[in-house]
């Protein structure tokens, strides 16, 4: 019998977290993670989103959150959920120290099901979701869609403390040539490449593989590809939603390129990013609101 093929615009793999966020000491508990994120604002849009996770039995009912926004979704039981401690101080939103809440696991290939998806985004949340097995197949299977976010290649535990790893030219040669399209923030960009301008890291990333490189930063977003690169700012009024803002970065860039030039869907997604960063939940507005924010602040 033939396996069964499940058609997407977007599939995101990672871990869905349970996350607590702390601005000035104040905590609040949350759910994370770009499947989270990404694939609810993905939703908004419209786009025909899957999400492959793992998370603890009892934690199963966070999922319904997925149904309730016509996400199609592949989950598997872990002894953890994968969780993290963003500390913030309001005075600097753009940085921050995580503790570690949970791990749940390393994925396997038997745990992804086929797609016919125009892209596949790998998107883990610590190193250990996804080994280089599990990516050379995802390469293989996924060639010229799929995408990577470098953090869960470089950023782990260290003892009980999550810290970033840096990678030899070797290592990184041998995960950036199996990727499409590379999303980093700038301190990722920093320890990649040593370059302290984003646009010639990202023009560095781009001589390692991938086509397009997304650098998330401060300032708004730079696009890298072979012969050109693009930059918007961010236009958010407040940062208190500054947690999951590459995820929704990346998921709605991708999901406007499906129809539009790479220039025109950083323009929407800085936007709706912007916007996302309003709140510290998972983007949520009309898009009539993206647009009339491009209109007012982009054109």
């Amino acid at each position: 019998m033939d396996k069964e093929v499940f058609d997407s615009d977007i599939v995101i793999l990672g871990h869905i977290a349970k996350d607590i966020i702390e601005i000035d000491g104040v905590s609040k508990s949350v759910l994370g993670g770009a499947v989270y994120y990404g694939g609810l604002a993905g939703s908004r849009m419209g786009l025909k989103l899957a999400i492959v996770t793992r998370l603890k039995i009892e934690d199963f009912p966070i999922l319904d959150s997925f149904e309730k926004n016509n996400i199609k979704y592949f989950a598997y039981q872990a002894k953890e959920t994968s969780g993290l401690k963003n500390i913030y101080m309001s005075q600097n939103m753009e940085y921050r120290s995580y503790e570690p809440l949970g791990f749940a696991g390393a994925f396997n290939k038997e745990e992804i099901p086929d797609f016919n998806t125009k892209f596949f985004v790998i998107s883990p949340i610590i190193a250990g979701e996804i080994d280089l097995e599990l990516l050379e197949y995802l390469h293989k299977r996924y060639n010229g869609r799929l995408g990577l976010d470098i953090q869960g290649f470089i950023r782990g535990l260290k003892g009980s403390k999550m810290q970033y790893f840096s990678l030899t030219e070797n290592e990184k040669v041998e995960i950036l040539s199996k990727v499409d399209y590379l999303k980093v923030d700038e301190t990722e960009a920093k320890i990649l490449t040593s370059q302290s301008s984003l646009p010639k890291a990202g023009k560095q990333l781009i001589n390692l593989g991938p086509k397009e490189v997304l650098i998330t930063h401060k300032r708004g977003i730079n696009l890298s590809l072979k012969d050109e690169s693009y930059f918007f700012p961010w236009k958010n009024k407040t940062s208190i939603g500054r947690t999951g803002r590459g995820d929704t970065a990346f998921i709605s860039y991708l999901g406007s390129h499906i129809t539009k030039s790479p220039e025109d869907s950083l323009r929407f997604s800085a936007a709706l990013t912007s916007l996302k960063m309003e709140s510290i939940e998972p983007f949520s507005l009309p898009l009539s609101a993206v647009e009339k924010i491009i209109r007012e602040e982009y054109i």
